[in-house]
C-alpha cells in the first residue's frame, strides 16, 4: 500500500523548522508573524490572498491552513472560492502570456 506524502498532522510540527537552524527558523517566524498582523489590509484580506497563493503554488499544508484561517478571520465559503478563482485565472494568465514568447520563437524560427 503507498503512503501518501502530504501528511494533514505535518502541519502542527511547522514550528520545528527552527530545531536544526534556529537562527534563520525563529527570523523567518518573526517575518512571519509581522507580515500577516492588520495592516494596510486586515487580517482577514490576508488570509484570503494567502489562500489564494496557496492555491496556485499547490501546497496542501498552506490550503488547509488558511482555508482553517479564513473561516476564523470572518469569511465565507463564497469569497473563499471567489480567492481561489482570481489565483486559477492569474495562473492561466501567466502561463497563457508565454505564449507570446512561443510564438516570437517560431516567427524567428520560420522567417
Amino acid at each position: 500500500m503507498a503512503k501518501e506524502y502530504f501528511n494533514p498532522s505535518d502541519l502542527k510540527k511547522f514550528g520545528n523548522i527552527t530545531e536544526w537552524q534556529e537562527e534563520l527558523g525563529t527570523k523567518f517566524f518573526d517575518y512571519y508573524g509581522e507580515v500577516f498582523k492588520e495592516g494596510a489590509l486586515t487580517v482577514r484580506e490576508k488570509a484570503l490572498i494567502a489562500l489564494a497563493v496557496s492555491h496556485a503554488v499547490q501546497c496542501p499544508y498552506c490550503i488547509d491552513a488558511y482555508s482553517s484561517n479564513c473561516l476564523k478571520n470572518g469569511a465565507d465559503e463564497e469569497q473563499m472560492m471567489e480567492a481561489v478563482h482570481v489565483a486559477a485565472a492569474i495562473k492561466s494568465g501567466a502561463t497563457l502570456v508565454y505564449g507570446v514568447q512561443m510564438m516570437n520563437h517560431v516567427k524567428k524560427q520560420t522567417m
